[in-house]
Parts: C-alpha cells; structure tokens; sequence
C-alpha cells in the first residue's frame, strides 16, 4: 500500500468481541464485548491491549449506521455512549470510522455488483457496485412472521431455530436479498458463516481477516484513487454518507 502511513490499528467492533490488530502484527487480538460496552470502556480496553504496540492512525469498524465518520445511533447489541464519542481525542491519533459490514465488504471485494452481509451477532450488510461501497442497514427490516432479517439470520434466530432451520433461512435471505439488490454475487462474512455445511447457490464464503483489510485500505493513498470519487470518504470507493 504504497503511500500509506506505515502503523493502521484496525479495529473490529463486534457485538460478542471487539478485535484488533495493527500493521505489523502476526495475531489479532480479541477484547469481549457485549450489553456493557461502551464507547469509553471500548477505548480504554483497546489501549490497554495494545499498549506496546507501534500504530499512528486507527480505523474503526462499527455494528451501526455512520455518517459522516460519525455514528448515528448507538449499537443494538452493545452499550451506550457511541454517538457523539470524540474517538481522535480519545485514542489520541487521527481515526476513521465506518460500518463494520462496510469494512469487512472493502477487505474482501474483487469487482462487481457485491452484496455482503455478515452473520454475527446481528446481521450486517454492504453492497459495492463497480467500486462505490454503500452501507446498508437491511438487519432490522421485516422478513417474517412480524420479525426482522436479523432475528432469523443473526445470533437470535441460530439460538431460536438451530443451526438446521438457520441455515435454510440464511440461504432463503440471500437469495431473496440477491435478486433485490441485482447482485452479481454475495459474501456471507461474520463469526457464523462457519456454521454453513452448504455454501448458498450464488454466494461465496468471507473471510473475518478481511474486516481487518478493509481497515488498513481505508488508509491506502496509493494510485487506486483514481478510481475513486475523493468527495465520498477516505477512500474513493468508500460511501459514508
């Protein structure tokens, strides 16, 4: 990544775990999360694992909807204080922050029309579309029965339906997710897609070290953004608002 700063510190804020690694590092490491994490507990934690560690800028993958570099609500599956969180000021280094599913989908597109949802603890999802990248907030939409996309294909519907029954939904939404979006293809990313005996016709497998690649291209000032639109984020590819 020609003409990158040298030290990123990508950071993955899950709803289960917050992991991190830095440029340079062989092993991300995993902080839990969960209902009591908050955004000053998340800083201070981060910190504190990677105090010896050598990074000078950091990117922020957030469970929620960004705009600007900024979230606009605070986590469903987390604790409070996430809006309007000073997060230069608290880590000290300049930070950009974008949906986590947005950051995962950067690390891993390959060209085309991309659809990415992640099966973690709710369900994230992304679309890029010939190199713009769109976050996408489908998860609490209504899908069935009075409940939404994330409670059949998130952590609620695996512990609700077993793995049996939330497999057949996963590939029920993909597939009908895929034909909205016009879709060349779908990514099925997050901590549960290794719970998938069958890859959905049409859909590949992500890898969760992509999340930590989109983070380090957020940074990239290489001869790529050329084919990016400067006006809409960090990088030209990346759509925030």
């Amino acid at each position: 990544m020609q003409n990158s700063p040298k030290n990123i510190l990508a950071i993955d804020v899950g709803g289960t775990n917050v992991k991190v690694l830095a440029t340079g590092q062989k092993e991300a490491v995993k902080i839990p999360s969960g209902p009591k994490m908050t955004a000053k507990k998340m800083v201070r934690e981060v910190r504190a694992a990677t105090k010896d560690w050598n990074y000078s800028v950091i990117s922020i993958g957030y469970p929620g909807p960004v705009v600007h570099g900024h979230p606009l609500s605070n986590p469903h599956n987390l604790g409070g204080g996430w809006v309007g969180f000073d997060f230069r000021k608290a880590f000290g280094r300049p930070v950009k922050l974008v949906n986590d599913a947005a950051m995962q989908a950067l690390g891993i597109y390959k060209g085309g029309r991309m659809l990415f949802l992640g099966l973690g603890t709710g369900l994230g999802s992304a679309m890029i579309v010939d190199g713009i990248l769109e976050p996408m907030e489908v998860a609490h939409l209504p899908y069935k029965k009075g409940r939404t996309y994330e409670d059949y294909a998130g952590i609620r519907g695996l512990e609700r339906m077993g793995k049996k029954k939330w497999r057949r939904h996963v590939e029920a939404i993909a597939e009908q997710l895929k034909s909205a979006m016009e879709a060349d293809y779908v990514v099925l990313g997050g901590g549960n897609a290794k719970l998938l005996k069958v890859v959905p016709p049409g859909c590949r497998l992500g890898d969760n070290a992509s999340a930590f690649t989109g983070g380090f291209r957020l940074w990239d000032d290489s001869g790529e953004k050329s084919k990016w639109n400067k006006e809409r984020g960090p990088l030209a590819i990346l759509k925030t608002s």
